[in-house]
């Protein structure tokens, strides 16, 4: 069965899920697919009030969405997200963010709704990020982010995946620490415990940008 989106998650913070949700983006586009990026809960502006995660998911989107559907909900203070919305006396509604991910799927070919630091992160009153991925029921990515400790981190992700009736349609590495020691070994090891399809292997990339990151992906078959 092909999907035409998908929920990515990753096996921490900080370990590259934007920068694949837009490395993945410029591959649909790459492949002729009008793609879009969604990022529906964010923490943490500049002066402006622009999220730096959004600002790159819409410009690495080839469909152009109100910035209402790319992100319901962005808060000032980068923290946990339902700690920062308690601040703010606001509360996340996932039937906030599965609208606006109905809404964006009638316009794009291929989306990719971003979830927030790892599977399990609270949001509120609705849940956690992994009540989330159940409640738009998208088959979910995993982005392992190539540290040590990530085989642990990786297989707690799946076995969470799993276990709510979610499918996995495949995981990234994401070479996050290029001094890792036995990085090989490693990658070897996930591929042999990870029953589902690998997507890439993402080395470090010196620029930064997701678009020279995307030759090294590809989406599930």
């Amino acid at each position: 069965m092909t999907h035409n989106a998908y929920f990515l998650t990753g096996t921490d913070t900080e370990i590259g899920k934007t920068f694949i949700t837009c490395a993945l983006l410029h591959r649909a586009s790459q492949d002729g697919r009008l793609a879009a990026g969604l990022k529906p809960v964010a923490a943490g502006t500049d002066a402006a009030g622009r999220n730096d995660d959004v600002e790159q998911i819409r410009a690495a989107s080839s469909v152009a969405l109100p910035p209402e559907i790319v992100n319901p909900y962005c808060f000032k203070a980068a923290i946990a997200p339902h700690i920062a919305a308690a601040e703010e006396g606001r509360r996340i509604e996932f039937s906030v963010i599965a609208a606006a991910t109905a809404a964006a799927r009638q316009q794009a070919e291929l989306l990719i709704v971003e979830g927030v630091g790892g599977f399990r992160v609270p949001l509120g009153q609705d849940g956690d990020s992994a009540d989330l991925a159940v409640e738009l029921g998208l088959p979910v990515i995993l982005v392992v982010g190539m540290r040590l400790g990530c085989i642990n981190h990786a297989l707690l992700s799946v076995e969470a995946i799993a276990a709510r009736g979610l499918e996995l349609a495949g995981w990234v590495a994401n070479q996050v620490a290029p001094a890792m020691a036995r990085q090989t070994e490693n990658l070897a090891t996930l591929s042999a415990l990870i029953a589902a399809p690998r997507l890439g292997v993402v080395p470090r990339i010196e620029s930064g940008h997701p678009v020279e990151a995307s030759r090294f992906l590809k989406f599930p078959a």
